[in-house]
């Protein structure tokens, strides 16, 4: 069976340790998380922790029944599909040559980005958007010269009934 990305968000107990302990399990077992996100919820007695990992159906089914048995994790969904909102956010640092400046701010605007600072010889980009949005600006900005880069990795939600 062909490996496919899965993203997993789970409802956890905001307790130290929780987060460590299900990246334990996915290390443990051999299992790889691509990305990992958690932060607390508005409810302030839980946590969402949501990891986006490549698998084929039968080991996703054993990552799902494994997580479920750690006794600090509420609920656990497979967001994979397209009833959900999955959103990445980037910090871009480039280089911004005055020749680049106009078509940078240009390439911005187009993807909805903005500038968060400024400098001499740079601009540092936020961004937020699905994967793929990211990644296009991140490749046409690479001609001017990226510097640095932090990704947030993905967040999801599931769409509430209409």
């Amino acid at each position: 069976m062909k490996d496919e990305k899965h993203i997993l968000t789970m409802l956890v107990e905001n307790e130290p340790g929780v987060t460590a302990r299900v990246a334990g399990l996915f290390a443990s077992r051999g299992y790889n998380i691509e990305t990992i996100c958690g932060a607390p919820t508005a409810n302030p007695k839980m946590s969402r922790i949501t990891i986006a990992t490549q698998t084929n159906p039968e080991m996703l089914e054993q990552i799902m029944k494994q997580v479920r048995r750690l006794v600090n994790v509420i609920k656990l969904r497979d967001m994979t599909g397209e009833d959900a909102v999955k959103r990445e956010m980037a910090l871009i640092c480039v280089k911004a040559r005055t020749k680049d400046r106009s078509e940078i701010l240009r390439i911005i605007e187009t993807f909805r980005g903005r500038i968060v600072d400024t400098g001499a010889t740079h601009f540092i980009i936020e961004v937020t958007g699905r994967r793929q949005k990211i990644d296009a600006l991140i490749q046409l900005l690479e001609p001017m010269g990226v510097k640095k880069l932090a990704r947030s990795g993905v967040l999801a939600l599931y769409r509430e009934p209409q």
